[in-house]
């Protein structure tokens, strides 16, 4: 029991702590995700005005008849794709992704891709991605020996350690 305690704890801390960057650093309206182990749920939330402006989960009637299984990435790829289009409906294209504290892995990512795929400007799918694809292959600095770098220093005229001297 108090492993399963230790992991509501931590997910619950990361919860306040996503929560509040994404609340505090974003004008965006957010699209927040909970997950149970049958269902999945998304809101679009305006904080500013306090009001949800697009909801879509497996409990929905429209998508209950499609989805056999709710606690499944199947079924959260299905929540993704409705919840973009009732939020491009609603005019907002533009959201910051709040996982409330649950990993970005299996349905949560699911849902966010899909949610991508249907129009909804989420941001970046992750930073390695992006990291990869503006650095190129061959980035990598020469290796400069000590005897060089001290060379280096005495040309410009900076002090130079008695060990760099004596080499």
């Amino acid at each position: 029991m108090k492993k399963y305690q230790q992991i509501n704890r931590q997910r619950r801390n990361r919860a306040y702590r996503v929560s509040n960057a994404v609340k505090r650093y974003s004008d965006r309206p957010r699209l927040c995700v909970f997950r149970s182990n049958a269902n999945i749920y998304a809101q679009i939330i305006d904080d500013e005005q306090g009001k949800t402006l697009a909801s879509a989960s497996t409990r929905d009637k429209e998508l209950r008849s499609e989805i056999q299984n709710g606690g499944n990435a199947a079924a959260a790829d299905k929540v993704g794709t409705a919840i973009a289009s009732k939020a491009l409906a609603a005019g907002v294209t533009k959201v910051v992704f709040d996982r409330h504290g649950f990993k970005y892995h299996g349905r949560v990512k699911a849902l966010a891709d899909a949610a991508r795929n249907a129009g909804l400007d989420i941001g970046a799918a992750s930073v390695r991605e992006k990291d990869t694809e503006t650095k190129p292959a061959d980035s990598k600095k020469p290796k400069v020996s000590k005897n060089e770098k001290a060379a280096a220093k005495v040309a410009a005229g900076k002090s130079v350690s008695k060990k760099a001297k004596a080499k």
